[in-house]
């Protein structure tokens, strides 16, 4: 256990960011696994456990927490997350920071309490429900797709954009009128090659041309 109360401070002094976040306690390894979840599939990040909303430290019990971590990383993610644990003791108090790198293999995917899988990224300070289309990304990427075809459809579907940006998935698919299915993995590609970008507005994921 290292002392090392400044070091808390100044990591709580920066607030939740897309990458820390905090929990006062926790009690649902499978809600865990959310945050767990985001920071593997978007930078890395790092969990501060038996920290307040406001930054103020509560203090848990160490090894019941470690224990409910490593069952949201390695019993509530699919595939496994790694995690890395380190306990520190500020204030009289004790504080555990989990770091989550990001993953090699995307999407990691956390589990409901009925067995659900469901992919989530970081934006800001959120887990977010990651697009099917950032989902078909990572696929691509894993399977080292590099070739873009460029055919009426991509054509079609870009003149679209170009008339009507910043648009989510089911808006797209329809004004364009294309499958659903074939619109995600062509967005996935244009993002890949820097064609078309994405932002969260709070509610969905909007698209458009760069």
């Amino acid at each position: 256990m290292r002392d090392d109360s400044q070091y808390i401070h100044d990591l709580t002094a920066q607030g939740e960011h897309r990458q820390q976040d905090f929990k006062y306690e926790i009690t649902d390894a499978g809600k865990l696994a959310r945050s767990v979840s985001a920071f593997a599939n978007t930078v890395g990040g790092r969990l501060l456990i038996g920290v307040r909303d406001d930054g103020t430290i509560a203090g848990v019990k160490t090894e019941e927490e470690i224990y409910m971590m490593t069952r949201a990383a390695y019993g509530c993610c699919e595939p496994e997350a790694d995690i890395n644990f380190k306990t520190y003791h500020v204030d009289g108090r004790n504080v555990v920071v989990a770091t989550i790198p990001p993953a090699t293999a995307k999407p990691v995917c956390a589990f409901d309490d009925e067995g659900h899988k469901t992919a989530y990224m970081r934006i800001k300070d959120e887990n977010v429900v990651a697009s099917p289309v950032i989902i078909e990304m990572w696929k691509q990427e894993q399977r080292e797709e590099n070739v873009m075809p460029y055919t009426d459809t991509e054509s079609g579907l870009m003149e679209m954009m170009r008339l009507n940006p910043h648009q989510p998935l089911q808006v797209i698919s329809k004004i364009a009128h294309i499958k659903r299915f074939l619109v995600i993995k062509i967005l996935a590609r244009l993002i890949r090659y820097d064609i078309v970008g994405w932002e969260w507005d709070g509610e969905d994921f909007l698209f458009y041309l760069k």
